[in-house]
């Protein structure tokens, strides 16, 4: 029971990946506009490109995962002898 729970808070397909990135971003940017109201000037412009980079870095590393997930798992499946 616990591991159905368990696949529902798994990342299985790029779309999935995307809609991740996507609510990461507007999080993001969120957060980066309260740090322009915060710190006017450079110093909040710079935070805000510190959120938004932050999630270049994680949306990279999040679909990095999921090819590589797959790709084993291709690898598995020829390496027991079904193509499919």
């Amino acid at each position: 029971m616990l591991q159905k729970i368990a696949r529902l808070f798994m990342i299985k397909t790029r779309f999935e990946a995307f809609a991740i990135i996507y609510a990461l971003a507007l999080g993001a940017v969120e957060r980066g506009h309260v740090y322009l109201g915060q710190y006017p000037g450079f110093g909040g412009k710079l935070l805000f490109l510190a959120c938004t980079g932050a999630v270049f870095m994680g949306g990279a590393k999040i679909l990095d995962a999921v090819k590589y997930e797959h790709a084993a798992k291709a690898d598995l499946r020829a390496a027991a002898g079904g193509d499919t």
